[in-house]
């Protein structure tokens, strides 16, 4: 048995893509910037790098993070760590990795999201997830979850029903 386990914290670079499967379960989709400052070791000078992230979210959180989410919005995001195996037009084997998102956490203001502000705001937030009871305690948790907004949960579905 083992761990897979995700905790992002940036900042959405363009607006949620929203989907449906045949079964009417929304899906959700993102890409979530995440940076660090490096010292490179041959010049000894600082360098931003950042880490592109695909975000996928099901269910009452999914339609809550295309409602409410927009470019440039600073989010935190807990989930697991997805790998896929597909074919292009050419028939050549590609990978996808992706984060399940169990919990997102909106951070914030919603007018912060195109100011480019790097502060978080106290109490100015709200979290989207599953609502599981066994997770470890967090600085953010003090914010509504969406089960108690929307009466959300896990979701269960079949790979196939993702239509993208």
């Amino acid at each position: 048995m083992g761990v897979n386990k995700a905790i992002l914290v940036g900042r959405l670079g363009k607006d949620p893509e929203i989907r449906y499967t045949q079964s009417q379960t929304a899906v959700t989709k993102f890409g979530l910037a995440t940076g660090e400052r490096r010292k490179d070791p041959q010049s000894g000078n600082w360098t931003e790098h950042t880490e592109w992230h695909n975000i996928v979210v099901f269910g009452k959180t999914a339609e809550n993070c295309s409602n409410f989410l927009k470019k440039g919005r600073e989010v935190y995001i807990e989930g697991r760590i997805q790998t896929q195996k597909w074919q292009d037009k050419e028939g050549r084997d590609r990978w996808t990795t992706e984060i399940i998102a169990q919990t997102v956490q909106f951070l914030g203001n919603k007018d912060d999201a195109y100011s480019g502000s790097n502060t978080r705001q106290e109490g100015g937030g709200a979290s989207y997830g599953n609502g599981n009871s066994n997770a470890s305690p967090d600085p953010l948790s003090g914010l509504p979850s969406a089960d108690s907004l929307s009466g959300g949960g896990d979701v269960s579905f079949d790979d196939d029903d993702i239509p993208f």
